[in-house]
């Protein structure tokens, strides 16, 4: 039986929210021919990181779902847009 890749398993998940370096190689290496995962730009300092920053935080904070769970806990979208300074 193989193996899910760490970026599917709490092995690649980083528990402040996103995917940790592991979890990002795991998807890269999943996934040829796209281009990579970086990791979060929550303080840009270039022009190109400023964009990724809006563009995620645009896209992520549209997305439907609680931002907290049954157990008043914050999901992971929280998570991720509290990580990107959304």
């Amino acid at each position: 039986m193989a193996k899910t890749p760490a970026w599917q398993r709490k092995e690649g998940k980083d528990p402040k929210g996103g995917l940790n370096a592991a979890g990002r190689a795991s998807y890269n290496k999943a996934n040829p021919g796209k281009p990579g995962l970086k990791p979060p730009a929550p303080n840009p300092k270039t022009k190109a990181d400023a964009g990724r920053k809006a563009s995620f935080c645009a896209r992520m904070g549209g997305m439907p779902g609680p931002m907290k769970d049954e157990k008043g806990k914050p999901t992971r979208k929280a998570l991720s847009l509290k990580a990107w300074n959304c």
